[in-house]
């Protein structure tokens, strides 16, 4: 029987080291499971517009060259994904997470929340259409696991 590759698209804060202990966990626990995400290097990310198409007349347009050309990035991810992760830090505000979370309730994707409980009040309509709510990278891991393989990991 040949085993289904699921396809998991991780969203969120970009600094810290979460989606690689998500992907390794992963990996250590042998989940049949693709990670991507959107582009995670920020000064390409506000920079892509501007980059490719020319100078904008002002930072209104250079934002929304460059937030509409990585929208294709992401909404081709999300639709195509089996479940997202969804990453709220407590150091910046994560509007595009936000987003992605809406979009993904829009579109039917299972979501996962993951953020720390200083931030529970702040993200309980954003939790309350998640289908798990996880407050470290560990947890994200046993959902996967418990989700792709029906295998309960108690430890």
């Amino acid at each position: 029987m040949i085993e289904r590759l699921w396809t998991v698209y991780l969203s969120g804060e970009i600094h810290t080291d979460w989606r690689e202990q998500i992907e390794e966990g992963a990996k250590n626990a042998g989940l049949p499971v693709e990670f991507v995400s959107p582009v995670t290097i920020h000064q390409d990310s506000d920079d892509c517009g501007v980059a490719i198409l020319g100078e904008a007349p002002s930072d209104f347009w250079k934002d929304q060259m460059g937030s509409r050309m990585n929208a294709i990035r992401t909404r081709t991810l999300i639709e195509e994904a089996d479940i997202a992760v969804i990453r709220f830090g407590d150091k910046y505000r994560q509007w595009n997470a936000a987003f992605d979370a809406g979009f993904c309730a829009a579109m039917g994707t299972p979501y996962i929340t993951l953020h720390d409980e200083a931030v529970n009040h702040a993200l309980k309509e954003v939790d309350g259409a998640a289908q798990a709510v996880a407050s470290d990278p560990a947890q994200v891991v046993k959902i996967l696991k418990y989700v792709i393989t029906g295998q309960l990991d108690r430890t």
